[in-house]
């Protein structure tokens, strides 16, 4: 169980705002190989007294050694990837930081004194390094090289949660650089590297702007490394073979030279598990951080998962795939004549590439009946390096739609992607042609996308994040209290309908409502504890439920957290499990609405009370009260419970042109408390901000004159 502290000691410092909230910064070392333990120290904010470390994977457990220094034992079969570790402490649960398992590979730590060739530090081929930079200097690495043995070095960095933007050079014997990279997943730089002869040669890691203390591992191997696979899209529960291509993967292969070394070639069947499909998710070995230089939440609106291939039986790296439930298509060339283009039918999924520089792929199709359909191309979602766009031309070269990047940026959660996605009405039989090309009119292996063209259909990808300003933070909840996520929510079927979020399964002592969101991309999902709830370290499950006319489609709400402390930079990325935390101490005050729903009619105002209990002895200050992230239609005046009171009058309106059905709205509490984080100090006013209980409104059509 989570463990706690008393109330004296509960908030950040006498000058700030808001009560702690636990930062896990770095864990360093960064990873550790299967069947191995590791001392580990841990960086950030409000980590004081924090004894224990929690995993999303079993086969990671973690051991108290001093403050802020753990053993991290990785169980012998716990599966390749990466891994998200948490801090858990008197404040609660922190925000999580990646841990790399690996297999094959031997772990060392950077030596202190690298930042010369002369002073290099020694590796042997199938090793990774967990290092920092030093301001203003590079890290030097020696290694033997055999010709005609090709090796694979890459630095991980942005993929790991670091802010470093690595570049790396391969150097001889003399120091003369041989190779360099940067920029090729994401910000973090591969080489694929055949030595022209036998002899020492030299790695050199450096930040591109030579900042200091950014932490990354060095992994040199001649291990498979696969760049892509083809095709991108799998049938749900249908095998499927796919070619990789790559390095050290046997076959050689036709391509360009994206890492200036011949690409390889493999094959292998793969067969889409279709619980993935059932239930709208993504699945994940390693975090999909890396699918552009620009951090974002790529795969927010991807249905997939990452296929891991073993090309000679040796176990390569995961690379992502979208599944359908349609059959899928690949593209044929040539199609890049918009007289000729490539026909297909509708529902179509088409896997497909631009091959060279310059390439545009036209397709031609006839909708089988009218109405509303939806396209879109998936190309960062799957870690392709185009940006594309989409056209639709009719029958007379009229252009009908044009698509380019869509997604949503709301708070700590950045779904803005590259990839075209929209909505366009088309008329059945009629001949139509769609152009997908790369914005810069590049080509090759890695430029591929896949294109869906299906008639809408309701369906959503929805998220859950964790809202604290201006940092990352993790779900804590407090005896009594309560806590809020915030959703957002993408309507990928091309209809905006109800969304209903549902938690399911929740430990003993922890509760939330059925939020309904009738038609906004955005809600609050609020969870609150009981009095007397039971200290609990764990996840939480949250289910979305659209309904349409095939029936209820429920969806895995994934669980995202924000990654940069920075308050101007919005960056997230996804974690396996919605982690929360009850701790054994009340909050300085707590709302709720005296009733836990009411119906108000279109265009009219309603009147609610709202009731504080005030959980600190010493706090009898007055609570504001103002509604949170609301529904468009809705609206909720100010309101204060006065110094010393316990309940207000707050004031609801919803405007006359708010559709008829459930609004599930929150309201926050903002207030002066007395606080300290240091016992042995005096208490200071501290803004807290806490929010409400729920309270579901049913909205009623006005009626006709």
């Amino acid at each position: 169980m989570c463990r706690s502290i008393v109330v004296a000691m509960l908030a950040v410092s006498v000058a700030s705002a808001e009560l702690p909230s636990p930062r896990l910064d770095r864990i360093f070392p960064l990873g550790a190989s299967a069947g191995t333990t590791v001392e580990v120290e841990i960086q950030g904010a409000d980590l004081e007294g924090v004894k224990r470390l929690v995993s999303d994977h079993p086969g990671v457990v973690a051991t108290h050694v001093a403050d802020r220094k753990f053993k991290i034992s990785v169980a012998a079969d716990a599966p390749e990837g990466t891994r998200d570790i948490w801090a858990v402490g008197p404040w609660g649960i922190s925000s999580p930081r990646v841990f790399t398992i690996s297999r094959g590979l031997t772990e060392i730590v950077k030596a202190k004194a690298n930042n010369e060739w002369s002073k290099a530090q020694e590796l042997q081929v199938n090793t990774a390094v967990s290092g920092q930079t030093d301001g203003n200097r590079q890290d030097f690495y020696r290694f033997k090289a055999t010709a005609g043995r090709r090796l694979v070095a890459e630095v991980r960095a942005q993929s790991i949660d670091s802010s470093l933007d690595a570049t790396l050079t391969i150097i001889d014997a003399a120091g003369k650089s041989v190779a360099f990279n940067s920029d090729h997943d994401g910000r973090d730089p591969l080489i694929a590297f055949d030595p022209p002869s036998d002899g020492d040669f030299g790695i050199v890691v450096a930040d591109l702007a030579y900042g200091g203390g950014l932490p990354y591992r060095l992994i040199l191997t001649d291990k498979p490394r696969i760049e892509n696979v083809f095709p991108r899209a799998l049938r749900a529960g249908k095998a499927t073979e796919l070619s990789a291509i790559g390095w050290n993967l046997g076959k050689p292969a036709a391509g360009n030279r994206p890492s200036g070394t011949a690409l390889e070639e493999s094959r292998e069947s793969v067969t889409a598990p279709p619980e993935v499909l059932e239930r709208g998710a993504y699945r994940f070995i390693n975090h999909p951080t890396a699918h552009s230089v620009l951090p974002t939440a790529a795969t927010g609106s991807l249905t997939g998962f990452q296929a891991r291939l073993s090309p000679g039986g040796v176990v390569a790296n995961p690379v992502p795939v979208l599944v359908t439930g349609n059959d899928v298509t690949l593209e044929k060339e040539p199609n890049d004549d918009p007289a000729s283009p490539q026909e297909i039918a509708l529902p179509a999924v088409v896997c497909g590439r631009f091959d060279r520089e310059g390439d545009g792929d036209w397709y031609g199709f006839k909708p089988p009946k009218d109405g509303e359909y939806l396209v879109q191309v998936h190309c960062e979602r799957i870690a392709g390096r185009a940006d594309p766009f989409a056209v639709i031309m009719d029958d007379k070269d009229n252009r009908v739609v044009e698509l380019d990047d869509f997604g949503p940026r709301l708070k700590a959660y950045d779904g803005h992607i590259r990839d075209p996605q929209g909505t366009v009405r088309l008329s059945a039989g009629k001949a139509y042609r769609l152009l997908v090309r790369d914005r810069y009119r590049r080509g090759g292996p890695r430029f591929q996308y896949v294109l869906e063209v299906r008639p809408v259909a309701p369906d959503v990808h929805a998220i859950a994040i964790h809202h604290h300003n201006p940092g990352p933070g993790g779900t804590s909840i407090h005896r009594g209290g309560a806590q809020h996520l915030d959703l957002v929510i993408q309507h990928t079927g091309g209809v905006t309908g109800p969304v209903k979020v549902v938690a399911e399964n929740l430990p003993k002592g922890l509760h939330a409502a059925v939020t309904s969101i009738p038609s906004d991309t955005s809600g609050v999902f609020t969870i609150w504890a009981d009095p007397d709830a039971p200290e609990y370290c764990g996840p939480i499950r949250l289910t979305a439920i659209v309904t349409g006319p095939e029936g209820e489609r429920r969806r895995e709400v994934r669980a995202y957290t924000r990654i940069d402390s920075q308050a101007n930079r919005s960056s997230s990325r996804p974690m396996r499990e919605l982690m929360v935390s009850v701790l054994p101490e009340k909050p300085p005050f707590s709302l709720r609405f005296a009733t836990e729903t009411m119906r108000v009619e279109a265009g009219s105002k309603a009147t609610v009370e709202i009731v504080a209990e005030r959980g600190w002895v010493d706090f009898k200050g007055p609570i504001t009260v103002n509604g949170l992230s609301l529904p468009n239609p809705v609206k909720l005046a100010q309101a204060s419970v006065a110094e010393g009171k316990s309940t207000a009058s707050l004031t609801i309106e919803v405007q006359a042109n708010a559709k008829p059905g459930d609004y599930t709205i929150c309201a926050s509490g903002q207030a002066q408390v007395p606080f300290t984080k240091d016992p042995m100090k005096p208490k200071a006013n501290t803004l807290v901000t806490l929010p409400s209980r729920p309270i579901t409104i049913t909205v009623t059509e006005k009626p006709k004159k």
